[in-house]
């Protein structure tokens, strides 16, 4: 029952409602906590994406050389610096080129 505080109607005061709805909470918690992993992977690779695109790369051909290269930045760091440091994302841009 302290589990389903803050539930509405009869989830939070009836015991085999709020037993299942807590259940299921904590199902969709176990399974979002992977999907979350994969939903920032997307979205980071879309924010390379689009920097690459700016300076004529696409996603495919800027990551296959960075790997050449052996720049060790993964794609959470190039992601942040394609978003917020777009002179930074630039001269890796054309140190790999």
């Amino acid at each position: 029952m302290k589990q389903a505080k803050g539930y509405f109607g009869r989830r939070k005061n009836v015991w085999t409602v709020a037993k299942n709805a807590v259940e299921k909470a904590m199902l969709y918690a176990y399974r979002d906590r992977r999907n979350k992993k994969r939903t920032f992977r997307s979205l980071w690779i879309t924010r390379i994406n689009a920097g690459a695109r700016l300076h004529g790369l696409s996603y495919s051909q800027f990551m296959g050389k960075v790997k050449a290269n052996n720049v060790e930045l993964n794609r959470k760091v190039l992601a942040d610096l394609a978003m917020n440091h777009p002179e930074a994302f630039k001269a890796i841009v054309n140190k790999v080129k």
